[in-house]
């Protein structure tokens, strides 16, 4: 993905890109179709009654780190307290959504893979949110 290198050539960022929150747009994003993904595999399993919690959850998270993705995209003006805001909910929805994969995960190789996609989002959320800028209202 080229989420960083597009940062870089947005006029109020001038070069000076937030890595790691570049690197968590390209992992929401990433994870957003795993998740998408993993709950349509759900859906083709027989024991589809099972994984009603499964499909919720990736559901959930997909639609959370799309969301997140796209916010901590933009660049223009700035607003940190919702960027932040909105990385701790996808935070959340992919420790959510990984703990409810990870129980899957024997059994079907589409949870493993998803639950994977989702730690490293988590990670990623929790990395971008600590390098967020605390007395500042943009964040490059």
């Amino acid at each position: 993905m080229r989420a960083e290198q597009m940062i870089a050539t947005h006029p109020h960022v001038r070069g000076e890109v937030n890595t790691a929150l570049a690197r968590c747009v390209e992992a929401c994003f990433d994870c957003a179709q795993v998740c998408a993904s993993c709950a349509d595999a759900c859906l083709g399993e027989e024991m589809v009654a099972e994984l009603v919690q499964c499909i919720r959850l990736n559901m959930d998270c997909a639609d959370v780190c799309l969301t997140s993705g796209l916010i901590a995209t933009r660049r223009s003006g700035g607003d940190v307290p919702v960027i932040e805001a909105q990385l701790r909910a996808c935070e959340l929805a992919c420790a959510r959504c990984a703990a409810e994969c990870e129980q899957h995960a024997e059994k079907h190789e589409h949870c493993r893979i998803c639950a994977e996609a989702c730690r490293e989002c988590e990670r990623a959320c929790r990395d971008a949110l600590a390098s967020l800028p605390r007395s500042s209202t943009a964040a490059h």
